[in-house]
């Protein structure tokens, strides 16, 4: 598959809205808003006078991957856009937006995330730093503290760690349990993550607990038993950690294979610290996603290319661990397509900013301002099996962001700075 290429499987139910404290819903960027005539349910919305409107239909503007148009104009109704074009053949609305002369972009869509967590792994990290090298036993650090942390505790986190992201411009995100390892901790995750979006992944195949580790066959056999029973109504993905100290090639198709037996589709953590069996395993079950892709044989790179299963990567664990960057270059150039994501977890890579994540791509792994903005919206939309997001044409979702500069160039060009100015997400403005 080729950047701008949608994803085969049409899109899953609209997931709710992420919770975000009043700070956020409070702050307003420097665009003029005119008060609207009706409610904001039905009233129609024009957001005009955008410098560059990233639409990520090839179709459009400029006939790129991003479908890139000029003196813009995109018109909202309800949840959804209902026009693109140039702003001045705009039909008219209810209410409209003056962005100023800034470009206009879909809203970021985190494919990959551990938000569910208790503790705090600082020292770890700092360690890391001075020259320790990173390993999965640290997740067992966040394990302790997450059984140990109230169901208030983790919602609290839950809810800081999405507002953060919010902020940034991410307006749809997966995340995962793995944190608790056992089958209560496991469903109270899953439960508390499913209050904030759809796109919740059982991840209790993230390491061998403690408690198991004289006997990894039957932790297995309870992740594909007892824990995915309480777990798989709370779910739409399964995923496993398919690495050297985690789960073999074997294990990991026993759980992978007994997820999709209860409707979950599968995900994996795949050739993070080594090569290994996890991207012919993901291809092999048609896995939504791969994700990591660090260590690739050809043969790996030429199974995504023959494949929909996207290579989802996550700079942000390789700054934060000093490992080897993804070779997003030669995935790109074999037709792979790419996702980018934040992998936020207290461990490997504790950031949820998606921008952060694009310059890094840009910086250190090979790809374009385009591209790494491409995969961080509609890439991130095709690892999840979704056309409704991370793309603003008619009948696509209203999740739109809104940058302090003239082009979505300036993520990488300016790293660091806060260039987010809005957000809408479902046609309402959230930032």
């Amino acid at each position: 598959m080729t950047p701008g290429r949608p994803p085969a499987r049409p899109a899953s139910a609209p997931e709710p809205d992420p919770t975000a404290d009043q700070a956020t819903k409070d702050a307003m960027s420097n665009a003029t808003t005119v008060s609207p005539a009706h409610s904001a349910s039905t009233a129609s919305t024009l957001i005009t006078n955008i410098a560059s409107l990233v639409t990520n239909d090839p179709s459009l503007g400029d006939k790129s991957p991003l479908g890139l148009i000029q003196d813009a104009a995109v018109v909202i109704e309800g949840d959804r856009i209902a026009w693109t074009g140039d702003h001045r053949k705009a039909p008219a609305t209810d209410n409209r937006v003056d962005a100023g002369g800034r470009a206009v972009l879909p809203g970021f869509v985190d494919s990959h995330s551990h938000l569910v967590f208790a503790g705090d792994r600082t020292q770890e990290f700092n360690a890391r730093m001075s020259g320790r090298p990173y390993s999965a036993g640290g997740i067992r650090t966040t394990v302790a503290a997450t059984r140990a942390a109230s169901d208030e505790e983790l919602e609290a986190n839950v809810t800081r760690y999405l507002a953060e992201a919010l902020r940034q411009g991410t307006t749809t995100f997966e995340t995962k349990s793995g944190y608790g390892l056992t089958v209560e901790d496991e469903a109270r995750a899953l439960r508390i993550a499913a209050a904030h979006t759809d796109e919740v992944t059982y991840l209790g195949a993230h390491i061998v607990p403690p408690d198991h580790a004289e006997d990894p066959a039957r932790y297995v056999a309870l992740v594909t038993g007892e824990m995915l029973d309480a777990c798989a109504p709370h779910a739409r993905w399964i995923d496993v950690f398919c690495e050297k100290g985690a789960f073999d090639g074997d294990q990991a198709r026993a759980i992978l294979t007994a997820g999709k037996a209860r409707g979950l589709h599968p995900r994996i953590h795949a050739n993070q610290l080594s090569y290994g069996p996890g991207v012919q395993l993901a291809v092999e079950l048609d896995a939504a996603s791969a994700d990591h892709c660090t260590h690739l044989t050809d043969a790996d790179v030429d199974a995504l290319a023959n494949s929909r299963t996207v290579a989802t990567l996550l700079p942000g664990a390789e700054f934060s661990t000093r490992a080897a960057w993804p070779d997003a270059r030669r995935l790109l150039d074999a037709g792979v397509t790419v996702a980018l994501s934040t992998d936020c977890n207290p461990g490997s890579s504790f950031t949820s900013s998606v921008p952060f994540c694009v310059a890094l791509a840009v910086r250190d792994m090979g790809m374009t301002p385009d591209e790494a903005v491409w995969s961080a919206t509609a890439g991130g939309a095709a690892a999840l099996r979704r056309t409704d997001i991370g793309r603003l044409t008619p009948g696509a979702y209203a999740d739109l962001t809104l940058l302090d500069a003239p082009s979505h160039v300036h993520l990488a060009y300016r790293p660091g700075v806060p260039l987010v100015s809005g957000v809408w997400r479902r046609g309402q403005r959230v930032v």
